[in-house]
């Protein structure tokens, strides 16, 4: 959190020296351009960073999963940019470390809050666009997230997955899945349910603290299976 370490993360992302006042914006947050009378803070490249990552993901999706049709390809997108996970690639290149917040901010760790370090992100990304060009730049997007998440098509489970499991086996077999409960335990206030689902000649069991939850861990299940086994 103090300008000094400005130059040790320029390295770590291949920035060159001469770059380091675009670098020094994107980790500029609002608070403490409003405390130091900055006339700039990293708004602006955020909002051109998220336009890098659009335009990264969509580009690397379309040319993956030719097989996809948009909704679905939106819907991958989508989940591969929502605020969760980019806080998380954020705080794993320990970016809230580098972040210049107002005293107040930084006083309730409001570096480490999921909506800052998501624009966070999207600012630097913004700033090594600038700095570095876009091949660089969609390099170590797609560096993170092989690492992040080597299989996007999977993102599609977590989304819907009774939906979606239902359009496989009317799609397959002609044939929606059958939910049974399976048991009940535990105490009132801490419920475990576990849920078998059904479908052609397979079963799987999920879980979860109320029976909405099981089927919906059990139809995840299924479809992931269902994935791996028919390529689907």
């Amino acid at each position: 959190m103090s300008e000094e370490n400005i130059p040790r993360l320029a390295r770590k992302l291949g920035i060159p020296k001469d770059k380091i006042p675009v670098l020094r914006e994107a980790l500029t947050h609002r608070t403490y351009a409003v405390e130091h009378h900055l006339a700039y803070d990293n708004q602006r490249l955020e909002f051109l960073g998220d336009a890098v990552l659009e335009i990264v993901h969509t580009e690397a999706l379309y040319r993956r999963y030719p097989e996809l049709p948009e909704g679905d390809l939106t819907k991958i997108r989508s989940a591969l940019s929502c605020e969760n996970t980019l806080a998380q690639i954020a705080r794993g290149l320990e970016l809230g470390s580098y972040l210049l917040i107002g005293n107040g901010e930084k006083e309730c760790a409001g570096y480490d809050r999921d909506s800052t370090l998501c624009d966070l992100f999207e600012a630097v990304l913004g700033a090594l666009y600038l700095s570095c060009g876009m091949e660089k730049t969609t390099a170590f997007i797609h560096k993170l997230f092989a690492v992040h998440c080597p299989e996007p098509k999977e993102l599609l489970m977590t989304l819907n997955p009774k939906g979606r499991l239902q359009e496989f086996t009317q799609g397959k077999w002609h044939q929606t899945p059958e939910y049974r409960l399976f048991n009940h335990s535990g105490p009132q206030h801490a419920p475990l349910f576990e849920v078998e689902v059904k479908a052609a000649n397979y079963c799987t069991i999920g879980a979860g603290t109320s029976r909405k939850l099981a089927e919906t861990d059990a139809a995840a299940k299924m479809l992931k299976f269902f994935m791996k086994k028919f390529k689907a």
